[in-house]
């Protein structure tokens, strides 16, 4: 009987491990992205999507090699005017704001993305209305396909990026 209750108290003990999720914070020195749709009807979104898919490839091209939070605060902002360019090349109804935004908390794929202040790129769409789109500019988190990977795959991503650039 007493070899039972050890057996359940170590499957428990073990169970219990393994259903923990280790937290991942990204630090405070982290560049947000954040792009606001006019409204949720398709032709919002889509708009809101065209211009994502831009801005982000353009930033990518300009990040990605940076490994310090001051160089991509920098390098922001002497792009914003080409940003602006990006953004206005699809609507004439928009709004950048780039400095201390405030972000409400958000879990992705294990990552877990503190609520606050935060240094960041906002654009908003027209009224900015509609659902919205987030990531983290640097580290470079929103600059990967993280479509593609599974919770586990991206949780080790985010780690190994976050290792890097400390």
């Amino acid at each position: 009987m007493k070899k039972i209750v050890f057996l359940l108290f170590i499957l428990i003990l073990i169970c219990v491990y393994k259903g923990r999720k280790k937290e991942i914070l990204i630090p405070n020195e982290a560049i947000r992205i954040r792009i606001i749709a006019n409204s949720n009807s398709i032709a919002d979104q889509k708009l809101k999507s065209d211009v994502k898919n831009e801005v982000n490839s353009y930033i990518y091209n300009k990040l990605s090699k940076i490994d310090s939070y001051k160089k991509a605060d920098i390098v922001l902002k002497e792009n914003l005017n080409n940003i602006y360019g990006i953004v206005g090349e699809h609507t004439d109804n928009f709004n950048i704001y780039y400095g201390n935004n405030y972000f409400p908390e958000k879990e992705y794929k294990g990552v877990n993305y503190k609520e606050g202040n935060y240094n960041s790129l906002v654009i908003t769409l027209g009224k900015a209305e509609g659902e919205n789109f987030w990531c983290v500019l640097f580290p470079p988190l929103c600059l990967i396909d993280e479509e593609k990977m599974d919770n586990n795959s991206y949780e080790l991503y985010v780690l190994k990026l976050l290792k890097k650039i400390k």
